[in-house]
Formats: C-alpha cells, structure tokens, sequence
C-alpha cells in the first residue's frame, strides 16, 4: 500500500485545503518494477486518483508472483535485453503474433492469481493494470467471477502487444488514438484514448528555469544540447548513440545511464563529458536540453513531451523500442531516424526547424487536450457497497497452483524464453498446459 504523502504532487495545495482522503472509495494499482515506466505511470496515476479523493493501493506484479518467479522473470527480461537482443526480439514477436499466452505464461498468471485477490482490500472499489501481466490475471479473474469490481488497463506504450490485450478487463485506457486503434483491432474492450500521467513538474522550461538548470548540472550554457536516455537500466548501443551524436557537430550529448553505473564510467572514459546515472530530477534536466533521444519509447518519451521537447527514436532496443517509435512516428510526436546518415539533419531540423515546432505542438497538446483516465475509471466504477472482491480458493486448486509455480519458477529463467523466442513449448509445460485449458474442472 502507498503512503499517502507519497501521493500528493508538489504542486498540490496544502493538507488543509486538500479535499477528504478516501472520500470516493479505494482503488488498486498492480504496476512491475521492470525497469521504471510501468511504475512511473502508476505514481502518476495513483496522483490524479489521491487528488480526486480515492485511496490508492499500489502493488507490485512481481511480487505477487511466486516466491522468486518475480525476481527470475526480471532478471531474464533483463539479461536478454543486454546480452540476447536478437533473442528477445523473436520472444516479443513470437508471443506478439499468438491469438492467446503460451503455456508458460498461462501457468505463470494462474499462479499468480491467488495472491493477487488476497492483496486486494475487501473494500476495493476497482483495479488498475498498468502492466500487461497483470491485465492477464485480472481478466482471468473477472471472467470467472472472482473478482467482482471492474478491472482496468492502462496501455503505457504506444504500440500495444497482444499481451496488453485480456479477454474479461472492463476497460482499456491509451494515451493515444493510435495505441488505442491498435488495442481495438485486437478486440480490447471499451477502448478510450485518456492522455498520459506525468508529474506535474514537466513542463515547457521559461528562459530563466532554463538558465538556473544548465547552471545546475553544469552544462554548456549557450550550446544545444541532446539529451540521451536508455531508460531506468541504461540498455542498449548507448555508447555508440553518444558518439554519434557529438560527431554531427549540431548537439552536445547529455547522457543518462540509470542505474547502469558501469556505463556511466565508460561513457565518461570514451571522453562524454556530460554523463549522470540516476536522475532524480529529471523535470530540471530536461529544462536544460533542447532535444531528446531515446531507445524505448516509455515514460520518459511522455515527460518530455510535457517539457515541450522534441523528441527521436534512433538505434532502438529490440520489440517494444522499435514498435513503439513506429507508433510514434505515427503519431506525429518523434521522428524516426532510421539511418545514421541522417541523424545530424534530422537533430537539426528537431532544434531548429519547423519539424520541432510541429513536434514540441503535438506534443503538449497530447497532455493539454487529453481529459485523464480518472474520468473513465470513475463512470464504470461502482458505488461503496460493491461485494468483497476477494473469494478463496478451493484447496485442491491452490494446492495444483503450488505446483505450477515450482515448475514455472525452475524453467522460466532459460527453457522458457527461448522455447518462446522459437516458437516451442517445453514437454514439461504439457500437463501444465492442459490443467489450464481445462477451467471449468
């Protein structure tokens, strides 16, 4: 559960004059610490909810998995994404074509499932995904009738994988027509585009803010700047990217590593001078810069467009970070530089040109003109008296989940990603796999 001073943004008024905590009913968010932006657009979320007077409880999926299997699962995502980029991009892929979740990440959900109702308060008024995961486990749950307050999810990317798609979720929440058509294709439920959550605190820079933050992070003051991120864990060819960037002479790389503190040090041997790891103010950075770069397209791709920065998508991470910067590119909100020729121009043209005007519009117009989720959340859900939410299960079905869980947590961290990654089950998932199909025994 989160604290409620963790909720309230700087900008709020004064406890005193805040409206009634908890006066609307107490919501649940189920984010993952995979990387930062699926929990950064929770804390942003979980903000709008306190400020209309909700309770918020947040959870973390991954520790609503099996003893372990959380940590197992973060790892791998992170191995591969650093070591196996190739691999992972047949994994995203091969799961993004499937018309359902393997076996693997069936038994993996159902495991999930039980510990995810007991963390749920009995006067839980409705649940939030903003992590595909969890999507998967609270659709499941409401088509079964177990969980018996309105589910949503909140799509945090641009590019919506099938994953992000449950059969049994109420409502699916872009922040983005495009996400949002992509989501509808896919046969999501009750899709509406509500904008993105960021912290208040991007916002376009005035010359002064500007001045005060190169000043603060003793950057150039008068040179453009490129502001370099690979998001929380620093993946990706960023080194490359850095050297790009200061070879076509129109920015000066400003790096963020994340807490990839070994790429700090070899950023700063390579002779990039303005290198950070993790950045807690973040908002300031950017007040600096005058433009982004980026790998992903996540949360920090959101921030920036608050911030009135151009942005582009350039040497992307394998699966989401190249179907996010094709959504992007869309969108109209980051160009896509997909050939290093042109990165120099395109920068140029993102600082100086017409193209960055039209982006930086887009941009703050995304935030300015989008209504929010808690308008949607709020209409579908149900007044205080809702039944409990929680309902136990039989044992003879927690005791099958109990064994689910032993084998998905020994084979998830190299069978299972591969056997995906090339289209195959492991034999041993077999017996697993029936057990789910058959839900109704």
């Amino acid at each position: 559960m989160v604290h409620r001073d963790d909720l309230v943004p700087e900008s709020a008024p004064s406890p005193s004059a805040a409206p009634p905590q908890g006066g609307a009913g107490r919501i649940a968010i189920i984010s993952a610490g995979v990387g930062a932006g699926h929990d950064g657009a929770a804390a942003g979320l979980a903000e709008r909810l306190a400020e209309h007077a909700y309770l918020v409880d947040r959870h973390d999926f991954l520790e609503l998995l099996p003893t372990g299997t959380g940590r197992l699962l973060r790892g791998t995502y992170h191995r591969m994404l650093t070591w196996m980029p190739d691999g992972y991009q047949r994994l995203y892929a091969a799961t993004d074509r499937a018309a359902r979740p393997g076996a693997v990440w069936r038994a993996l959900f159902r495991a999930a499932e039980r510990r995810t109702l007991r963390a749920l308060a009995p006067d839980i008024r409705a649940v939030v995904s903003t992590y595909p995961g969890a999507s998967q486990v609270l659709g499941a749950l409401r088509r079964r009738g177990k969980l018996t307050v309105p589910a949503f999810t909140y799509l945090t990317d641009f590019s919506v994988h099938t994953l992000w798609v449950a059969p049994g979720i109420d409502a699916h929440l872009a922040v983005h027509p495009v996400p949002a058509a992509q989501a509808h294709v896919q046969g999501a439920a009750a899709v509406t585009v509500v904008g993105p959550v960021t912290d208040a605190r991007f916002t376009p820079a005035t010359d002064g803010q500007r001045i005060a933050a190169r000043e603060r992070f003793a950057l150039p003051a008068d040179a453009p700047l490129a502001l370099l991120v690979a998001g929380s864990w620093g993946v990706g060819p960023v080194r490359r990217v850095a050297a790009e960037i200061r070879e076509t002479g129109v920015a000066v790389p400003v790096v963020v590593c994340g807490r990839n503190k070994s790429l700090v040090e070899k950023l700063r041997g390579d002779g990039i001078q303005h290198t950070f790891g993790w950045v807690d103010d973040m908002p300031g950075l950017m007040h600096a810069c005058d433009v982004l770069v980026q790998n992903a397209g996540g949360l920090t791709s959101l921030e920036a467009f608050a911030a009135g920065l151009p942005v582009a998508s350039y040497r992307c991470i394998p699966g989401h970070g190249q179907t996010n910067a094709d959504a992007l590119d869309e969108a109209g909100l980051a160009a896509w530089i997909r050939d290093p020729a042109d990165l120099g121009p395109v920068l140029a043209e993102l600082l100086r040109g017409p193209r960055g005007r039209a982006q930086r519009a887009v941009g703050l117009d995304l935030h300015r003109l989008a209504p929010g989720p808690v308008t949607s959340i709020a209409a579908k859900t149900p007044a205080p008296d809702v039944k409990p939410a929680v309902r136990r299960f039989a044992g003879r079905r927690r005791i099958a989940l109990t064994a689910v869980a032993v084998a998905t947590t020994a084979c998830l961290g190299v069978a299972a990603p591969l056997a995906c990654a090339y289209n195959e089950t492991p034999a041993r998932f077999t017996a697993v796999a029936h057990y789910l199909d058959g839900d109704g025994r």
